[in-house]
């Protein structure tokens, strides 16, 4: 890992595409003396996501460790290609059939990195967590990241994922540049002024333009942080959120949860900078930690018929009992084992995600709590986040200042069970789509095609792009084998 205090316009990314190529063809001409099935594990490999729901054999699995590796890959396998991480998703957007599958999880290295200027270059396998202990020494944090941190980095650019952070929007707007490997095999690096065009779409493009292989990001100040709950009826919110929240520069995180089954209730969590004594020691969440406590507590919640009147009246009274002050880096490293199993053989816990324009909240809430109500869903809580509009990711899904509906569901796995879902999901999408709203798409591929150009209407333009850069539509997955066939 290179550190130094030079400014970032002096990292290695800004070597000319023509340097790359060269660099790198030298580096796949070296790397040929490693045989194809020294590092390719053969046919009949099963690749799942996390919530088992989506096994595919694929033909090879290839690790890599380096660019190089990418690239001879790309050279010596004509086959379609696909690209895993953290396996989160959960409609296979990391596989298809007869492909190679790139697992990039051990392509996570730290390459360049300056405290002084706030800013990092990393391999994009890396997990955020991981990243959190290189950076936490220095009191910086990842700028915007999920809820957890067990993701990866590259999983991350590729939904352009977004989290609790206040004003901040996705994480496209913490992402200074990017280097990708195309399906032709060459390097290319991309940022807001170099090949724009690959920039904004590939960052939630899903793996369909190529392979994201470094990231530069900008980095934030390790704040402390208070913990502010408020209760609200659900109709109060938007108002409170504009009084209290909106344009607080006090405010780092925030949500706020729903519960079922008449979603009447929010409960809002904000995190404040503070310079009160921390009431936790610990400046990350402790890796390989015991949650059996905590997932108890979960299964009661989801299963139990008393278990959302548990959650009210016994949980979460319990867990906001406490003052808590906290780095913001503890808070951004929680652990998603703390949710407990997300899939066994019969069931699952899933997430779907909603965007509505701020002016629409009222109207969502209400036709969603009819929707869930009515189909029955085993709904455990919706949480409510906030994010300005993005016109920076083609495939955006802020086109416009919104409020985003987190929704986690349990169900079971039969194909009928499947289809239930599919129906009311459809019909949570409509909803969303009627109040001038969209989707998100990292989860289970219910959505119509219809559904998702209305959804995403600059799809044509990705496809476009897709049809220069990937011609032989190498780059492929069940979400653009559904919605992009050609």
């Amino acid at each position: 890992m290179n550190t130094d205090s030079e400014p970032a316009s002096d990292a290695p990314h800004n070597l000319t595409r023509r340097r790359l190529l060269t660099a790198g063809m030298a580096g796949v001409a070296a790397t040929t003396v490693r045989p194809w099935l020294s590092w390719a594990v053969p046919s009949d490999v099963l690749v799942n996501d996390v919530s088992l729901l989506n096994p595919v054999w694929v033909d090879r699995l290839l690790a890599p460790r380096t660019t190089d590796e990418i690239r001879q890959a790309l050279a010596t396998w004509d086959g379609p290609v696909c690209i895993g991480g953290g396996r989160y998703s959960m409609g296979g957007q990391i596989v298809t059939e007869h492909s190679l599958h790139l697992d990039m999880r051990q392509f996570n290295r730290v390459l360049y990195y300056s405290p002084q200027n706030r800013v990092v270059r990393v391999q994009t396998g890396i997990r955020w967590r991981d990243l959190q202990s290189v950076i936490d020494p220095h009191d910086l944090s990842v700028k915007i990241m999920q809820s957890y941190a067990n993701f990866t980095v590259g999983g991350a650019l590729s939904v352009n994922a977004h989290g609790r952070y206040v004003g901040a929007g996705p994480v496209i707007n913490s992402v200074r540049a990017l280097q990708l490997v195309l399906a032709d095999g060459s390097v290319v690096n991309a940022s807001r002024d170099t090949n724009a065009d690959l920039f904004h779409a590939a960052i939630g493009g899903y793996g369909g333009l190529g392979i994201i292989t470094e990231a530069e990001l900008d980095l934030a100040p390790n704040a402390i942080m208070e913990r502010k709950v408020n209760r609200m009826p659900v109709a109060d919110y938007p108002s409170f959120f504009n009084d209290q929240v909106r344009g607080n520069n006090l405010a780092v995180l925030h949500n706020a949860d729903l519960v079922p089954p008449d979603f009447g209730q929010a409960t809002s969590v904000t995190w404040l900078r503070s310079d009160k004594a921390l009431t936790v020691s610990e400046r990350l969440v402790p890796p390989g930690q015991s949650y059996k406590f905590d997932q108890a507590i979960m299964w009661g919640v989801a299963r139990l018929p008393s278990g959302q009147s548990l959650r009210r009246d016994v949980v979460d009274p319990l867990r906001y009992l406490s003052r808590a002050v906290v780095r913001r880096n503890y808070e951004a490293s929680l652990d998603v084992a703390s949710l407990g199993p997300i899939a066994t053989g019969n069931s699952t816990y899933a997430l779907q995600e909603y965007f509505v324009p701020i002016a629409q909240f009222d109207g969502f809430v209400s036709r969603m709590a009819a929707i869930l109500q009515t189909h029955r869903a085993h709904s455990v809580n919706i949480s409510i986040r906030h994010a300005p509009s993005d016109h920076a990711c083609l495939l955006g899904w802020a086109r416009e200042e919104v409020f985003s509906f987190v929704l986690y569901y349990w169900q079971r796995v039969s194909a009928k069970d499947r289809e239930k879902v599919g129906t009311w999901t459809r019909e949570l999408i409509d909803a969303a789509l009627s109040l001038g709203g969209t989707y998100y798409l990292p989860y289970q591929l219910h959505a119509t095609p219809e559904q998702f150009m209305r959804a995403y209407p600059n799809a044509p333009r990705f496809f476009a792009l897709k049809a220069q850069v990937d011609p032989g539509n190498r780059f492929r997955n069940k979400l653009w084998d559904k919605y992009n066939p050609g």
